[in-house]
């Protein structure tokens, strides 16, 4: 690999770590951001602004730079990204945070989609797994680093410089990207689909709104669901007429489809590990924030290790089989996890965890270098960007419906053991202490619940290795 592709990669680590750095950073600040601006109540929306944002703008990136080039999207992208950081550095209310998180959103839509597609430009497929590994574990190390910094940079001077720490990194990667990245692309006009934006962004607000709101009743559900129908029927017809599509509906094809489907289910999956295996170190082991964070590095290590074993078998046996390879390491691990109790060892919840991150590195490895694939440059963005949308919202309802599922099932453990009223958001509080509730119980409820949220991700990776199984072996070569 020559100086100039190295420059690109460093580029690409950067751009990448300021939005994985920041979803660490903001978790751990964001108990004394709302105490100082009043706003534990609506906590929740810094969170969802972010996220809806960046699921609209995600698609909408893809196409823009297949238009206008990736290196001047990736750079705006990162530019807005930083403007909304800085603005949430000088918010002075919890409304100001969370409409300027929206900002950032949109910058972390484009840093997301066109990083990979950019790896599917200038790489070969040799190369390409390494890169991508190395992008994948760029998130474990910021959930390293993460907590420890907001910690470090809220105790020494305020919460507002967790953002304003973005700046100098951005800015590094900008400059990187633009003496390094070379681009050959037809420069024309363009009709952009501004109705097509519309109506794609107009869907997507309703239909996440139905997974991030905390309160919303059947009736505003079914209304939700019936007009966010209603929209995408709207947007296929008008996708299908104009010249410049935001999502050309050619690049769908059988292969297309089933690997978006793969990806969807298997970032659910993701976004449930990383959120419940802390609790399970926490509140049922009893270990540290640190200890869990150390665990997810693990993951994160043999994910970049997969890259680099696996990424070589991709070329001499095709990208089917070391998908199917990785989706049933992934299915072991998970199945492993569902043995886990309330006395596990540390090292065996690692073991565990470590073979997780092998089958995760492996699997959207080659996902995403089958994606890259199967469109030409003119189309790479647009594919790369419903992909992601895909995962987005793979990881936006599956956190939304596992939550569900994790306090359902404390609630019913309770009820058989003859306690009702139980409120699984106050396991800790009042309401435990009035019905004298041992900590012994609470962790058995909670292991119940996770055992329960096991088994869902085992049947979600078990749907995605019958997808494996029927993905074309001839559409899988790449």
């Amino acid at each position: 690999m020559d100086l100039r592709k190295k420059k690109i990669a460093i580029a690409l680590m950067l751009a990448m770590f300021l939005g994985a750095v920041e979803g660490t950073v903001v978790t751990t600040a964001i108990p004394t951001i709302a105490k100082e601006l009043h706003g534990f109540e609506i906590i929740s929306l810094v969170f969802s602004s972010y996220l809806l944002t960046s699921a609209i703008s995600t698609p909408i990136c893809g196409k823009l730079s297949d238009l206008y080039g990736r290196k001047n999207v990736l750079s705006i992208g990162i530019i807005i990204f930083l403007i909304g950081s800085f603005l949430c550095g000088l918010s002075q209310s919890m409304f100001m945070l969370i409409g300027f998180r929206a900002i950032q959103g949109i910058g972390a839509g484009s840093v997301f989609t066109v990083s990979y597609t950019i790896v599917g430009d200038v790489y070969n497929i040799e190369e390409r797994p390494k890169i991508q590994g190395i992008l994948g574990t760029v998130w474990g190390i910021a959930s390293l680093v993460g907590p420890f910094l907001g910690g470090t940079l809220i105790d020494v001077l305020s919460w507002h410089w967790i953002f304003f720490i973005n700046i100098p990194f951005g800015i590094l990667s900008i400059i990187l990207l633009h003496r390094s990245l070379k681009e050959d692309f037809e420069k024309r006009k363009h009709n952009l689909d501004y109705a097509g934006v519309f109506t794609l962004s107009a869907a997507l607000i309703l239909f996440l709104s139905i997974f991030l709101a905390t309160d919303i009743n059947k009736l505003l559900i079914g209304i939700s669901v019936v007009l966010t129908i209603l929209l995408l029927v709207l947007f296929y017809l008008i996708e299908r007429r104009v010249n410049e599509p935001i999502i050309p509906f050619d690049i769908f094809n059988w292969n297309s489809v089933i690997v978006n489907m793969i990806s969807l289910f298997i970032a659910a999956v993701l976004i449930g590990i990383n959120v419940y295996i802390p609790i399970y170190l926490q509140n049922i082991l009893g270990l540290s924030a640190t200890v869990s964070g150390l665990a997810l590095v693990s993951m994160s290590f043999s994910w970049l290790l997969a890259s680099f074993v696996l990424g070589n078998r991709i070329v001499k046996n095709g990208g089917k089989q070391v998908n199917l390879i990785s989706v049933i390491i992934l299915l072991v691990g998970i199945i492993l996890l569902s043995t886990l109790g309330i006395n596990s060892p540390l090292a065996l919840v690692l073991v565990y965890v470590f073979i997780i991150g092998f089958g995760f590195g492996g699997a959207f490895t080659v996902l995403t270098i089958i994606i890259q694939e199967s469109v030409d440059y003119t189309k790479r963005g647009a594919a790369i960007g419903a992909n992601a949308l895909l995962k987005t919202l793979g990881q936006t309802i599956g956190v939304s419906v596992f939550g569900n599922i994790f306090n359902i099932n404390i609630v019913r453990y309770f009820n058989r053991i003859g306690l009702k009223d139980i409120n699984p958001n106050d396991l800790y509080g009042s309401s435990a202490q009035n019905l004298l509730i041992s900590s012994d119980r609470i962790k058995l409820s909670l292991n119940n619940s996770m055992f329960v949220l096991f088994i869902t991700f085992i049947v979600l990776t078990g749907i995605s290795l019958i997808l494996s199984v029927i993905l074309p072996e001839k559409s899988a070569e790449v």
